[in-house]
């Protein structure tokens, strides 16, 4: 009688253990953002960087636009971005490049948040993939992430309520160069790692929290 009270009083134990464990597995962090609704930013200068050569793609200016999610509650992605360009693009050997991105409203690129403390929210904007093209075609490639087609590149985001209106790019997650052309010269090769850095001044400033 004894071993059968211990056998079903473990038997319960591992019953709560389990059900504590798909409790926390199914836990899901919410966020709020105010006002949230549609969106405008401006960055000044944006580099893409060539981790394996060291070589820079500097932009003199980029413009984005898109919407969040409003309220209480949120999930993610909090938002999104359907329009992303650059301006005054220069390269490796004073060449001019052109940007071209795949954000759309048919194909948006998404804004994630992973973590929140002391005010600040950290995440990604992910979906990434724009074509560059330098000048009279000398230089080509594709940036994405894993692969050429994927159109799943990423890259690492920042956002303070101290400072309401500014939303930065830290660095690329993810982020690698494909079908680059000979032109290039080995400045960019297939399979490089990059990463790309800015900061965009928002249109209207947003708060974001977590519990």
């Amino acid at each position: 009688m004894r071993m059968r009270t211990i056998l079903s009083a473990s038997g319960v134990a591992v019953v709560m253990a389990i059900g504590l464990g798909a409790t926390t597995a199914l836990a899901v962090t919410t966020w709020t953002v105010k006002p949230g609704g549609s969106y405008t930013a401006k960055s000044g200068t944006t580099t893409l960087t060539d981790t394996v050569t060291g070589a820079v793609l500097t932009c003199t200016s980029s413009a984005a636009a898109g919407t969040l999610k409003s309220g209480s509650g949120l999930t993610n992605p909090l938002g999104t971005v359907t329009s992303n360009t650059f301006t005054g693009c220069t390269g490796p050997a004073g060449l001019t490049f052109s940007v071209k991105t795949s954000a759309s409203s048919t194909k948006p690129w998404k804004v994630n948040a992973t973590s929140f403390s002391s005010g600040v929210t950290h995440g990604n904007i992910s979906g990434i993939h724009a074509k560059l093209t330098g000048t009279n075609n000398t230089c080509t490639a594709v940036v994405d992430g894993t692969g050429a087609t994927a159109f799943n590149g990423k890259v690492a985001i920042s956002h303070s309520n101290s400072a309401l209106t500014k939303l930065k790019v830290t660095k690329g997650i993810n982020l690698h160069t494909y079908n680059v052309s000979s032109g290039c010269l080995g400045a960019i090769n297939s399979g490089d790692t990059v990463t790309f850095k800015t900061t965009y001044t928002l249109n209207h400033g947003q708060t974001i929290t977590s519990p």
